[in-house]
């Protein structure tokens, strides 16, 4: 894996830019309020949020117009008042944007990037360009959640941005919800249960690699500018997640058996999965996952479950190339090193 620039920390005051790059929900109108929420919680942070300049135009406008969406991206890396960028919601359309985007933008202007889910496109792009940047909150979803930004993940974002220090080992979060956040009524409460911890899926002692990953659809970039190669998953610990559709038992045979046959699996020092959003057991997709690894493609690294980040509620925060631990024996997933300067 390449040695990425890690961003500066951010500081009371500064200035984080919010972009639309995979969708334009935050300005269409029964949408909006849930947007200005987003913003009142990082300003009790004592951030000055700032719209980027297409970012609120609205779903249709957006959908229509990737060039827009991308110029918001190289305005918010190019300003030098910004000091973080933070994606407003996920989607399913950030692929169009890429060919508009100067990638030399982030690596001459470092700065932090955040978000989950479709905004993985945007991550490739800066780990192409050499920039760290960070799988965690998007505005609208955890942070402008109706009834409170979740203690859990409220703690990971401040500690992974605004502190210098070792993250350290990321325990699972007391409690959890597979119920999909709603971005119109603003009286829908989401109920959270007890969380039961990581699962070991295989693996024994511990492992040790950079972290880099997603969603389930890495592999469909392969014919595109986003494609790594199997040399950018050397000494990695992969993490990836998605959403209940695309995470079935066949996809998640499909996605190893692809990564398999493409010589990543053998890549790779470990694999953490994220929590399913979804009310029901994970053994069955675990059985596939080990008769694929160990059993195809005879892989017997370290794969745990159950971690807080991606599409489930609560989630932490993972800063792409940051150096990672898989303790086996202790059932426990650490970050090594700060994601910040």
């Amino acid at each position: 894996m390449k040695e990425l620039i890690k961003p500066l920390k951010l500081r009371p005051g500064d200035k984080v830019a919010t972009v639309s790059p995979c969708h334009g929900w935050a300005g269409d109108p029964d949408i909006h309020w849930k947007y200005k929420l987003g913003v009142k919680r990082l300003s009790e942070l004592d951030l000055d949020v700032v719209a980027a300049p297409n970012s609120l135009k609205g779903s249709e406008y957006l959908a229509r117009n990737p060039q827009a969406r991308a110029e918001d991206i190289m305005w918010a890396f190019e300003n030098k008042e910004v000091h973080a960028i933070i994606a407003n919601v996920g989607g399913n359309d950030s692929i169009k944007i890429v060919p508009y985007i100067d990638s030399s933008c982030m690596y001459r202007n470092p700065k932090i990037f955040i978000g989950y889910s479709d905004v993985m496109n945007l991550h490739f792009l800066c780990y192409k360009s050499g920039l760290s940047s960070f799988y965690g909150d998007n505005l609208l979803n955890p942070i402008a959640e109706q009834f409170g930004w979740h203690e859990y993940s409220k703690k990971w974002f401040i500690k992974t941005l605004f502190d210098t220090s070792v993250i350290g080992t990321i325990e699972p979060s007391k409690d959890w919800t597979f119920q999909a956040p709603d971005y119109v009524n603003r009286n829908k409460k989401r109920d959270y249960y007890k969380n039961d911890g990581y699962e070991l899926i295989q693996g024994k002692g511990k492992a040790y690699g950079h972290l880099i990953g997603g969603h389930t659809g890495i592999p469909e970039l392969t014919e595109t500018i986003l494609a790594l190669s199997a040399d950018d998953f050397e000494d990695t610990i992969l993490f990836v997640e998605d959403i209940p559709e695309f995470f079935t038992s066949e996809h998640v045979e499909t996605f190893f058996n692809i990564l398999g046959n493409n010589g990543i699996l053998q890549k790779l020092k470990g694999i953490v999965i994220g929590k399913t959003n979804e009310n029901r057991s994970f053994d069955d997709r675990a059985c596939v996952i080990r008769n694929t690894l160990s059993g195809k493609h005879s892989c017997n690294i370290p794969v745990i479950y159950g971690l807080n980040f991606g599409h489930s509620s609560p989630m932490c925060v993972l800063p792409y190339g940051a150096a990672a631990e898989i303790d086996c024996d202790k059932l426990t997933f650490s970050i090594l090193e700060s994601g910040v300067v």
